[in-house]
């Protein structure tokens, strides 16, 4: 199955029972040691406004950096106060221009923040969002690699924990007119499953995305749910519970990955041991597949 704006050929290959297609286009290796080192003690949990949380960063700009992604300006940095005594947050934002129209543009996002350090206890947020920032990272190394049609901005939020505050303030600030954003992909939370399962929302905000999800569907042993986006009020809608929301709010389409709750959301036990690191590739691979199908065809309604 030939798929316009999907990884080229040689990138698709049968599984080992041969049932069907499995998608190969990042880098594992790169992929579980930004997990590893992201999550990790010298973290500290990566609250807000923490030497862990700086360190965390320290290593998204060196990525940037290394992969010569190119500035929105004069730095990736993009810092933005909060709270009560002038403390500061601070997004990571580059973009990938693009090679046919490089003044439209798809945010692929991610918060690399946590909840730090309490009663003594490190909440290592890796699913939480280690995981989606690490994804974001390698599916950033495949782009720059592979040319996107239209131009790719990454941004690495801060403060989402706090309450979105660095999306808040980036969709407040951003460095390209809104009006040329055309869709964002967040990532929260996309490494663990039991049920080999993970939502995309944001299509019953914007029923024209389903097709894009739905063409890598067959190419992916990742089960791939709708819903959580508007269907059923109160804790089952995911509307407004991560990054992606600010942009619904200025209605920029969205796709949100994310997997349901698990017995370690919002724990120390949030750790990189309990990572089903083939599914997480898979899922990352399926995201991967699923913007550079967006990148091609998505049109604004």
């Amino acid at each position: 199955m030939v798929l316009t704006g999907c990884p080229p050929r040689s990138e698709i290959q049968k599984n080992k029972a041969g049932k069907r297609n499995v998608l190969y286009n990042i880098d594992s290796t790169t992929l579980i040691n930004h997990l590893a080192y992201l999550s990790s003690a010298a973290m500290a949990g990566r609250e807000i406004a923490t030497p862990g949380n700086q360190l965390a960063r320290e290593h998204i700009v060196n990525v940037f950096d290394s992969l010569q992604i190119s500035k929105l300006g004069d730095s990736y940095l993009q810092p933005f106060p909060f709270g009560h005594e002038n403390q500061q947050g601070t997004n990571v934002v580059g973009v990938i221009k693009g090679s046919h129209d490089e003044n439209h543009y798809l945010a692929i996002t991610a918060h690399y923040d946590h909840l730090g350090v309490r009663n003594g206890n490190i909440f290592y947020g890796t699913d939480d969002n280690a995981s989606g920032t690490s994804a974001m990272l390698t599916m950033m190394a495949y782009f720059k690699q592979h040319p996107p049609y239209r131009s790719l901005i990454f941004v690495a939020f801060d403060g989402e924990e706090k309450g979105l505050l660095g999306s808040k303030y980036f969709v407040a600030h951003s460095p390209v007119p809104l009006s040329d954003i055309l869709l964002n992909v967040n990532m929260d939370m996309v490494s663990r499953n039991d049920s080999n399962e993970i939502y995309a929302t944001g299509i019953f905000h914007n029923p024209s995305l389903k097709k894009y999800v739905d063409s890598i569907q067959p190419l992916t042993p990742v089960f791939i749910r709708y819903g959580h986006d508007g269907q059923k009020t109160g804790a089952d809608d995911w509307t407004n519970q991560s990054d992606h929301y600010p942009f619904y709010q200025n209605s920029i389409p969205y796709l949100y990955f994310g997997v349901e709750d698990h017995a370690d959301y919002h724990r120390p036990s949030d750790t990189f041991d309990k990572v089903n690191k083939s599914f997480y590739y898979q899922v990352c691979t399926m995201i991967t597949a699923v913007t550079a199908l967006l990148d091609q065809g998505y049109v604004a309604p």
